[in-house]
């Protein structure tokens, strides 16, 4: 008979041993309600650009070298630039009611490449046209890779601007905890709960998606995703210095169980505002049958 592996190594084995009574959870999805980074790379090889420069910079004349350090700033801007750029983007890709970026860092960091690699031809032909050149396709070259910044509202069609405004601020302060619930769980340094905790933060993602999508739910929202939360970090946070220290398993139990505990909640949540959307629609829908049966005129 097949039998599932497991030992001291295996990212659910110490929890089957610690709590043998305990029933079986699926591994959890580290990518759910994420998506994969789409230029990571490429942006992270922009870094590597300025070193370039600074090397050449130090090996020319005194213009060469003015030329070539302004490259290398010039670079070093561009690069961080593109990668705030891609991951505004990300956040903007993720939610289904988003408000266009304020600044649009990819097209600022095009036009920073372009003036990098124009004072970085200065400083290796002293050409001003091939400078120009020189510019010209390393910000439609950027362009063409990175792309440009999101310039327009999404899904706000319709919808209030004073609510999306507060639900927009109220979705990221609960992402900026989650955000320290991970990296306060890193320091665990246990697979198995970095798992734990990435399905609970799907799960608080899927209340924030409703709510994006319904801003009058806040209200009703809004202590999972600013009291709860907070809580959730304060716990994580003690508990992750708590248990790098001594590996107590009652602890490790007690913090499984409070993430168990505010999954169910957020999940209830979730469930009770989509109820309360659908008989809010039947409502809507009936009052409308009704009032056309009224007003159509009988034969």
């Amino acid at each position: 008979m097949a039998q599932r592996f497991g030992g001291k190594y295996s990212p659910t084995g110490e929890v089957q041993r610690d709590h043998p009574a305990a029933p079986p959870q699926p591994p959890a999805n580290p990518f759910d309600s994420r998506r994969p980074v789409r230029a990571g790379a490429r942006s992270n090889l922009m870094f590597a650009v300025p070193v370039v420069f600074a090397l050449q910079a130090f090996r020319a004349d005194p213009a060469g070298l003015v030329f070539g350090l302004a490259a290398t700033g010039l670079s070093l801007g561009a690069a961080w630039l593109t990668r705030e750029g891609i991951r505004a983007q990300e956040a903007y890709d993720q939610r289904r009611v988003a408000k266009r970026p304020a600044f649009p860092r990819k097209i600022a960091g095009a036009l920073l490449t372009g003036l990098g690699l124009a004072a970085a031809g200065m400083m290796t032909t002293g050409a001003p046209l091939l400078a120009v050149v020189f510019g010209a396709i390393g910000t439609a070259l950027h362009l063409g890779a990175f792309g440009l910044d999101p310039l327009r509202d999404k899904g706000a069609e319709g919808i209030d601007a004073f609510q999306t405004e507060r639900v927009a601020r109220a979705v990221d302060e609960a992402e900026t905890y989650l955000a320290a619930m991970k990296d306060a769980i890193l320091r665990a340094r246990d697979r198995a709960l970095e798992a734990r905790v990435d399905r609970f933060a799907a799960a608080a993602r899927q209340l924030f998606r409703m709510v994006e999508n319904d801003p009058g739910d806040l209200s009703a929202a809004r202590k999972y995703m600013t009291v709860y939360l907070m809580g959730a970090r304060d716990a994580t946070v003690r508990f992750a210095d708590l248990y790098a220290q001594n590996r107590d398993p009652k602890a490790r139990s007690e913090y499984e169980a409070l993430l168990a505990d505010l999954e169910t909640n957020f999940a209830g949540r979730t469930k009770a505002l989509l109820a309360n959307d659908a008989s809010a629609l039947d409502v809507e829908i009936q009052v409308l049958r009704e009032r056309l049966q009224y007003e159509t005129p009988k034969a």
